[in-house]
């Protein structure tokens, strides 16, 4: 197998390098994490200028607004922006990953219309609202409920971990339709716009100190039934189409940090004193480096399979289920060597000494992210269990 580039895909390469090199020349300094208004201007403004120039949506069919790229032009585009350290998605992360893929392929033309284009541009930031306080890992058993009143939906509920719910225009949120059916039965996947009545937002601090993620109290929000991607009652389906983006190509960028993430750390290791040698010279933290290394490997080797295979059909299926575990495990590893290799330096969010130590230790906080978000690594395990082994279910606990 030939893994090099090909003539066409070594143009797109250096193309994309070279307007790389010229857009982040001129771009302005990111701005503090907590100026939510300012984070969203810069994030619309760098998609604008990937809009613009042809990058926006890259994976996204063309006649939806993409580029049409191919799996391997999709996988340079992520590599290459990484490596520039140019802006992520940043708030245009659900509607660039989640919301828009799902509408292509579950929503009706009248909402591709109006939705995509903006999503591409960058004037619509989407969030999601799928988790409840008491309906995390269990999804399925969420309780916010929507009532069918004449043309509209009445949501009445609550969701939390919304990410970037405080500047979003849209949610992509899951309701329960039917309260009589089988909890996997009665759900509706809608697009709920968020500056309608009823809405209360609240921001979420983390353990970072961030505040992306927020909580969200619904009363008597009422959301147009024309909003509704699917049908009535097969939001847990759409649901899993979502979800199989977000475990499939929503990880491709994070696997490509985390390889950054070693090759730095590396580097590090070389520069930081331990007695008379340096951090470097043990033998046992080069082969942990090494292993570590060699898991991301792994990971985005499947990672590109996952994506050729979802471009070709439109589904990601289980196979990202089986990325996200593997993945989460990897990435747990890394933290606890980038902890031991950081040694006291671990203590400061800031960057101490000539390499940046804060962007590290952001790292090892990413990993319980990845652990939780989108699905458990135990709920992963689970899917992969019983719907790709095939083996059986593991008993409900006896009631108290």
């Amino acid at each position: 197998m030939d893994l090099r580039d090909s003539d066409a895909e070594a143009a797109f390469r250096t193309g994309l390098k070279t307007w790389l090199a010229k857009a982040l020349r001129d771009l302005a300094q990111r701005p503090m994490p907590d100026d939510w208004p300012a984070r969203r201007s810069y994030d619309a403004g760098w998609q604008r200028r990937l809009f613009d120039a042809g990058y926006a949506g890259i994976h996204w069919p063309a006649e939806y607004g993409g580029r049409g790229a191919t799996p391997a032009e999709h996988l340079i585009f992520l590599e290459e922006t990484e490596r520039a350290v140019a802006p992520e998605l940043g708030v245009n992360y659900v509607a660039q990953n989640h919301a828009g893929p799902t509408i292509i392929v579950e929503g009706t033309d009248e909402q591709r219309a109006h939705h995509l284009p903006a999503i591409l541009r960058g004037e619509h930031v989407w969030c999601q609202g799928f988790s409840e306080p008491s309906s995390g890992s269990d999804l399925a058993s969420l309780r916010t409920r929507a009532v069918p009143e004449g043309d509209d939906y009445v949501l009445t509920g609550q969701k939390i971990w919304t990410s970037n719910g405080h500047v979003a225009d849209y949610c992509e949120i899951l309701v329960r339709t039917d309260p009589e059916a089988p909890k996997h039965k009665g759900i509706t996947w809608l697009i709920m716009p968020m500056d309608v009545p009823g809405i209360d937002v609240r921001p979420l601090r983390t353990i970072a100190g961030s505040t992306e993620f927020c909580e969200l109290f619904l009363d008597g929000v009422r959301v147009p039934k024309s909003n509704r991607v699917g049908e009535e009652n097969d939001g847990w389906r759409v649901a899993n189409v979502t979800l199989s983006f977000e475990r499939g190509t929503g990880l491709v960028q994070e696997i490509v940090r985390s390889v950054e993430i070693v090759r730095h750390l590396a580097a590090l290791a070389r520069q930081t004193p331990s007695g008379s040698a340096t951090v470097w010279d043990d033998v046992g933290t080069r082969r942990e480096i090494g292993h570590v290394a060699a898991d991301l490997d792994a990971c985005w080797s499947l990672a590109r399979r996952n994506v050729s295979v979802g471009m070709r059909t439109g589904s990601f299926g289980f196979s990202g289920s089986i990325l996200k575990a593997r993945y989460g495990d990897a990435v747990h590893r890394l933290a606890d060597l980038i902890m031991r290799v950081l040694d006291r330096a671990g203590l400061s969010l800031d960057d101490l000494g000539p390499l940046s130590t804060g962007r590290l230790l952001d790292q090892t906080f990413f990993a319980f992210m990845v652990s939780i978000a989108g699905g458990t690594t135990q709920i992963q395990r689970n899917i992969i269990a019983e719907r790709v082994l095939g083996l059986p279910r593991e008993p409900a606990w006896p009631s108290t």
